[in-house]
């Protein structure tokens, strides 16, 4: 029969190793949400063709096109791309543009996608 010990740890490890965490600037949104005439195009198929204009947007983000029919994924969206640009915002704030005015927060996604890409 093998012979135990109990260990017992009274004390945390110390921090201050030398981790350091390095963040980037957060951003502003390069165009306002209500500056849905800046790219007429794209005003006028958001307008008349909303689902298709929202897999277009998809995929300009590199998403599947199918993405905007699944329920929730537009905020999702957002959040995804206001994350990768680094750009100020919320989950909530998200999630009240893509709620209340869907069409100019994919207008403005794209807007967003065009400047960036």
């Amino acid at each position: 029969m093998a012979y135990q010990t109990d260990v017992i740890i009274d004390s945390q490890p110390q921090g201050g190793m030398g981790t350091s965490y390095t963040f980037s600037s957060q951003g502003a949104w390069g165009s306002d949400l209500c500056d849905c005439c800046g790219d007429m195009g794209a005003c006028l198929c958001a307008t008349f063709v909303p689902c298709i204009f929202a897999c277009r947007v998809a995929e300009q983000a590199g998403e599947c096109c199918c993405l905007p029919y699944l329920p929730g994924t537009l905020v999702a969206l957002r959040t995804g791309v206001r994350e990768r640009y680094h750009i100020e915002g919320s989950i909530c704030s998200d999630w009240v543009v893509m709620s209340c005015c869907p069409l100019c927060g994919l207008c403005q996604l794209s807007r967003e996608l065009n400047n960036k890409n």
